[in-house]
């Protein structure tokens, strides 16, 4: 794809990446702050997009990165250290809904085994995760339904599969 092309398909999703963006923001200027960002790291990028792959969901997946890494940043800045407090001996906290450091690892294991999906079955797995419904997954990702929906079941059964020590029949 030349760039010519590449600009051209980008400048054309604008509408789509906004309506998305707005969707992970709930804030128009946030939405627009995240665009431009896509935009700008799509554009800075180019030379990872691989020829004969969906360019909508490429830019989609990277614009939902954007959204994850900068939450993650809030987050991280807004926590507050007491350096008055003797560190080892304080409650550990964990935002996966574990209440252990046990319940931690046993997350980053989890988290492990999503990343090491394919992209073709992280993205829609991801998505689907995150509320999004087939079809809404089907429209952002440019594919059929029923490429979703076979995705997703075999991300689970993988899933499934890697990390059976986590579940009990």
């Amino acid at each position: 794809m030349t760039q010519v092309q590449f600009q051209t398909k980008l400048v054309g999703l604008q509408d789509n990446l906004f309506s998305f963006a707005l969707t992970l923001t709930a804030n128009k200027e946030e939405a627009m702050d995240l665009l431009q960002d896509t935009t700008l790291k799509v554009l800075d990028n180019r030379d990872k997009f691989v020829d004969n792959t969906n360019f909508k969901g490429w830019v989609m997946t990277v614009m939902r990165n954007i959204f994850i890494n900068n939450y993650n940043r809030v987050v991280r800045s807004n926590t507050l250290i007491d350096g008055g407090v003797d560190v080892y001996n304080v409650d550990t906290i964990c935002h996966s809904g574990f209440d252990s450091p046990e319940g931690c690892i046993d997350m980053n294991e989890i988290n492990q085994a999503i990343e090491g999906l394919s992209e073709d079955m992280k993205t829609p797995f991801a998505l689907f995760v995150s509320g999004y419904k087939y079809d809404e997954i089907s429209d952002i990702m440019g594919i059929p339904m029923g490429t979703v929906k076979s995705r997703i079941f075999v991300a689970r059964q993988r899933l499934q599969n890697e990390l059976k020590d986590f579940y009990y029949n």
